[in-house]
């Protein structure tokens, strides 16, 4: 990927109105990954604290190790995943994440980074990448696994959400070692709605993984086809995001504040300026961020 300033998104102050659906861009590399791939400026910085999004499926080793600076680089495996997904850094982590996991590595100043699925095992989740603020962008790097029996689960009328980070409707999960984040893995069957708490000063970003959904806010309704995303933003007062869908769905929701930060990116790197990202390139080619054994 090339390097490029990401736009500033605006200043709080007024109710952000719902961003998108976007479809994303189809993404295939070799024969073992697929993905449907979200970007910051497919939403013009509204998805703002997350850089990127990738929907994906993996059946084989396709990346390599390879480096993160600057960013957190976060998977979240689905339930329908088979098998263990193999997830190796340089802070000496060497894990298989199971179906239903999630692992978060915050690489501030830079760490490497290897996963790929145990042969016969296919993994279907999120990878992200979460911006981290200017602040916290050379902290030393650090790593969260969440096992999925460990995330509490809320059950109502029709639907099923797990907490994978963050709260919510009092329930809470685990916390993330960079910046404050709510990650929940919906199901919803027919007919049923699941509503959470949105808290002034938040971003959303919602991706109806399977089946159609439709979002209510500020008392309108917009539609989430499947394998569309859109992102919202409750900028001055906090209010209520209400989730149902007429057929069943899957939808995933991530929440966080946004950083309102001009940032370059380049692939995995993610700094404050141009000349940082090319640091942080050089000093990974030195092997600088570590090594995976």
């Amino acid at each position: 990927m090339n390097a490029h300033t990401a736009i500033t998104p605006s200043r709080p102050g007024t109710v952000s109105p719902i961003t998108g659906p976007i479809a994303g861009r189809s993404l295939e590399i070799g024969s073992g990954f697929q993905a449907r791939s979200f970007k910051y400026a497919d939403f013009g910085g509204a998805m703002d604290p997350l850089i990127m999004v990738d929907h994906f499926t993996m059946s084989e080793s396709t990346f390599g190790p390879h480096g993160h600076a600057g960013i957190s680089a976060v998977s979240v495996l689905f339930e329908d995943s088979i098998g263990a997904f193999n997830n190796r850094d340089s802070l000496g982590n060497d894990i298989d994440l199971m179906p239903g996991d999630l692992y978060w590595l915050k690489a501030g100043r830079g760490g490497m980074h290897d996963e790929k699925p145990r042969p016969g095992s296919r993994a279907h989740g999120l990878q992200m990448f979460v911006n981290l603020p200017a602040e916290q962008k050379y902290d030393n790097p650090t790593a969260l696994h969440v096992k999925a029996r460990d995330m509490p689960i809320i059950e109502g009328n029709g639907y099923r959400v797990r907490v994978v980070l963050g709260a919510s409707n009092g329930v809470e999960g685990a916390r993330s070692p960079a910046l404050p984040m709510t990650i929940l893995d919906m199901q919803l069957s027919a007919a049923s709605r699941f509503s959470h708490a949105l808290p002034a000063q938040q971003a959303v970003w919602l991706h109806a993984v399977d089946g159609s959904a439709t979002v209510l806010i500020d008392g309108r309704e917009h539609p989430l086809p499947a394998g569309r995303a859109v992102a919202l933003r409750a900028d001055a007062a906090a209010g209520e995001l209400a989730i149902s869908s007429r057929d069943g769905a899957h939808v995933a929701l991530v929440q966080g504040q946004p950083l309102h930060e001009t940032f370059v990116q380049r692939g995995p790197f993610a700094m404050a300026t141009e000349a940082e990202v090319t640091a942080v390139a050089a000093a990974c080619e030195r092997g600088e961020f570590g090594s995976i054994s």
